[in-house]
């Protein structure tokens, strides 16, 4: 009965524009379902008795740095945790200025639903239509719209209604099926419909904000792909218990992975099998995605950081060439020809952009043909070589081993979030081709990045 009685994890994300009410709506969650601390609770209420408000300001629970709050805008992802009697949740609260899209890149990147504030007032924005793009370039499967500050327009349905179909209409031109989507009119500051159902909206029938957090299904980790295990990092020991003890610890990625499992370590292709499962509390039957465990094998091979080990039937290719969807999310545009790096899992190499296929505009819904770069905020199809062949699974298949990072060779700064083979059905151009990964080609001809 004990993993029958484990509460379900639900990973969420919350996105919006500036000065929309996301902190206040998080503040709202947390402060309605009890998960938060007396002491932090005090802190809040003398703070926002100092500011001369009547009521706790509760966006102060999530904006916990004085730097966010000096400047108004929230600058970094800020991870909480709650838990009700039916779910527990982690979440991502992601900052709402334009120029702080690539930081809801890596809030939303393992979100299995994304709540997008509005403003009751302002409706559908820019900003609004920008993050849906990207939640779904990133393969969110839920959206909520959460229509905020219903109350300062005196809970009128009908401008809920306008704004809930423009937004609608738009997520489902991105691909998102009808039932994925749901619109709740909500008020963070009241409470309206974020916990406690409102009295000021009869005419909405639909579930609260919680209500609905604890009840939509939620898309398991990969347990039954093809195994996947990017090596972090590898354990040699040798003592009296562990006589030339040799181990390779990381996080299953995908899959499930048991004793005696045929595998292939790549990019090299040697294959073995698994001899055992360690953890700091003994061995195990068998290790699922999300867990983290030490790999023994049969045979002793070369394996480093940043190989792959996978099931050895359904394992992935090796491939120097492939195709791409980026967030380019540096100040710098992009431009054909660039020598990047390219970090997959925990291999980082070097490689150059050698094509622009696309560009993505997120507010038209169109796709843009050979554009000559591609500058913050910017979704666009893009062919990269690198100089190393690398085990990529398309992104459509495994988010987290067709997910990399395109990163400055110079600096080290991350220019763009990159999905391998993903695209918008929006997105697509007519090239010939699947847009997937490619048989390898050869290492290109690249020369060493500067320092």
């Amino acid at each position: 009965m004990g993993s029958s009685t484990r509460l379900d994890l639900l990973r969420l994300a919350t996105a919006g524009s500036v000065d929309d009410g996301k902190s206040t709506l998080v503040g709202r969650l947390l402060y309605d379902t009890k998960s938060v601390l007396a002491d932090t609770l005090d802190a809040v209420h003398r703070a926002s008795v100092d500011k001369g408000l009547s009521t706790p300001d509760l966006s102060l629970l999530v904006d916990g740095l004085r730097s966010e709050r000096e400047q108004g805008i929230t600058i970094d992802v800020a991870y909480r945790y709650f838990a009700t009697p039916n779910r527990s949740f982690v979440l991502a609260d992601t900052p709402g200025h334009v120029q702080y899209t690539r930081n809801t890149v890596t809030g939303a990147s393992t979100a299995q639903l994304a709540v997008l504030l509005v403003d009751a007032r302002k409706g559908v924005l820019e900003q609004t239509r920008r993050h849906a793009a990207v939640l779904a370039l990133l393969g969110v499967p839920r959206l909520v719209l959460a229509v905020n500050k219903i109350d300062l327009i005196d809970y009128d349905e009908s401008t809920f209604e306008v704004i809930a179909k423009e937004f609608v209409d738009h997520a489902t031109a991105l691909g998102y099926p009808i039932g994925s989507v749901l619109s709740i009119p909500v008020s963070a500051l009241v409470g309206d419909n974020v916990v406690d159902r409102s009295a000021h909206t009869p005419w909405y029938v639909g579930p609260t904000l919680l209500e609905h957090l604890e009840t939509v299904p939620v898309e398991p980790d990969p347990h039954d792909a093809p195994f996947r295990f990017p090596v972090q990092y590898v354990i040699r020991t040798n003592t009296a218990e562990f006589t030339d003890y040799r181990g390779y610890a990381g996080q299953v990625a995908a899959g499930t992975v048991r004793p005696g499992d045929e595998v292939v370590v790549l990019p090299a292709g040697l294959r073995t099998t698994v001899e055992r499962i360690d953890t700091p509390a003994g061995g195990l039957p068998e290790a699922e995605a999300g867990r983290s465990v030490t790999l023994v094998l049969a045979d002793e091979i070369d394996i480093s950081r940043g190989d792959l080990i996978a099931a050895a039937a359904g394992a992935p290719a090796a491939v120097d060439e492939f195709d791409a969807t980026v967030a380019w999310l540096a100040d710098k545009p992009l431009r054909p020809g660039a020598r990047v790096l390219v970090k997959h899992g925990a291999r980082t190499v070097q490689a150059i952009v050698g094509e622009l296929s696309s560009r993505f505009d997120e507010q038209k819904l169109t796709s843009v043909p050979d554009p000559d770069s591609l500058g913050l905020n910017d979704i666009g199809r893009v062919r990269v070589r690198t100089a190393e062949p690398l085990p990529v699974d398309d992104y459509a298949v495994n988010r987290r081993t067709g997910a990399f990072l395109v990163i400055d060779a110079g600096d080290g700064s991350t220019l763009a979030a990159g999905l391998v083979g993903a695209g918008l059905q929006v997105l697509e151009t007519d090239r010939g081709g699947t847009g997937g990964a490619q048989a390898p080609t050869g290492t290109p001809d690249l020369v060493s990045p500067g320092p």
